[in-house]
């Protein structure tokens, strides 16, 4: 999508190239890539509840980012803003969803959840994808893949910084799911 649709939360077109690459696993050439996988528990109960909340921006909401979005589910094309900060120390993050997997009927393998890539005005240039997977034992494991660069010369000066932020917001993206995993 291009330009500024009305309602639309986010202008711009996604600025990084490979665009969908974290579906398959694949980052561009020249873009660190983070991977974290955690086991959550056991059972399709545990999936279902972890790819539900999934698809419903929860993991962002749970690990305190002020979350806008112009859809209440996680479909392609919809776009989100995820802030952080105090007041105008606030950094927001444009993003729109490149791909979605959807929970299957049935109780076997399979996975579940989306990425989505940076708009202007990310501080960062990139995507980042969140998915749930049931193996054939049963076992319930959250996978996050991120690839980006920074976007601007500030955010390069800052990068340490910046990619101990990037870990910081990881594991409150991990613990969100910990948390939709036990819940009943």
């Amino acid at each position: 999508m291009s330009g500024n649709p009305a309602g639309r939360i986010a202008r711009g077109a996604l600025n990084y190239p490979g665009i969908g690459s974290t579906e398959h696993g694949q980052a561009p050439e020249g873009f660190p890539c983070l991977v974290a996988r955690t086991y959550l528990g056991d059972g399709p109960e545990t999936y279902r509840r972890v790819a539900q909340g999934i698809l419903a921006w929860e993991l962002q909401k749970r690990s305190g980012l002020r979350v806008r979005t112009d859809s209440d589910a996680v479909v392609p094309g919809a776009r989100v803003v995820s802030g952080f900060g105090v007041g105008p120390f606030r950094i927001n993050a444009p993003c729109e969803v490149v791909w979605v997997h959807r929970p299957v009927p049935g109780d076997g393998p399979q996975s579940s959840g989306f990425g989505y890539g940076t708009l202007p005005g990310h501080p960062e240039r990139g995507e980042e994808a969140f998915e749930v997977e049931i193996d054939a034992a049963g076992r319930v494991v959250l996978s996050i893949t991120a690839f980006s660069r920074h976007s601007n010369w500030f955010y390069t000066a800052g990068g340490l910084l910046a990619r101990a932020a990037q870990r910081h917001v990881t594991s409150r993206y991990i613990e969100g799911a910990r948390q939709l995993a036990g819940e009943s």
